[in-house]
């Protein structure tokens, strides 16, 4: 079973271009059993998404969570974060009896890059070794030897944006219980990094809005 454990809807409010219902339809065409809508600071696209699923998909309810040292990923959620600071928002994703990963550490080109310590590491249960989107691989390698180091799960996921994104990586599993699956670290990870294009596709997206806006 394969799952795209990073993805973003419209309801991303700068970035986020895909239509819940177009993202069943390209994480189906692509042979997911599953994938993790993880919108900016809101599980909303996530909750529309799995209006539209059925049972050959599973959605799963997450949220890319920007706190006051960069970005966490909250998956099985069933509540909006509240908090900013980064404690506070992995105990409100532990208390959701969610799942907290680190998505894209130690990107050098992104400001929204968590880079995480061994102080970290009792607060999380996995970093995202596969980010499609990185633009340097040694920012994957570094995830994935940090998570190796620290008995963390290892995660994947597309990050996309875009629809030529959808299912270029995520996890592997045997188990149909994925949160248990990652927990105990029964996943492996698959992936094809995502056009560079798809950036400057973003950067776009996020200047044209930034103009609508005045």
């Amino acid at each position: 079973m394969k799952f795209d454990l990073h993805a973003h809807s419209k309801y991303s409010p700068k970035c986020g271009y895909m239509e819940p219902k177009v993202i069943v339809k390209l994480a189906q065409k692509k042979g997911l059993y599953g994938i993790a809508i993880t919108d900016h600071d809101t599980i909303k696209g996530a909750l529309k998404t799995k209006e539209y699923a059925d049972k050959d998909l599973r959605v799963i309810i997450g949220s890319e969570v920007m706190t006051s040292r960069g970005e966490v990923i909250g998956l099985f959620l069933s509540d909006e974060i509240r908090s900013t600071d980064f404690i506070g928002v992995v105990e409100e994703i532990h208390d959701q009896n969610g799942v907290a990963i680190v998505p894209h550490p130690f990107d050098t080109l992104r400001r929204s890059a968590l880079w995480p310590t061994e102080n970290d590491v009792k607060y999380l249960d996995g970093v995202e070794g596969f980010n499609a989107r990185n633009v340097y691989q040694k920012s994957n390698m570094d995830a994935v030897e940090f998570g190796k180091k620290y008995k963390l799960a290892i995660t994947a996921g597309s990050d996309a944006h875009f629809s030529n994104e959808v299912g270029n990586a995520g996890v592997i599993t045997d188990n149909e219980d994925l949160r248990e699956a990652i927990l105990s670290r029964r996943i492996e990870i698959f992936g094809k990094q995502n056009g560079i294009y798809n950036h400057a596709f973003t950067k776009g997206l996020k200047l044209c809005r930034k103009i609508k806006r005045f």
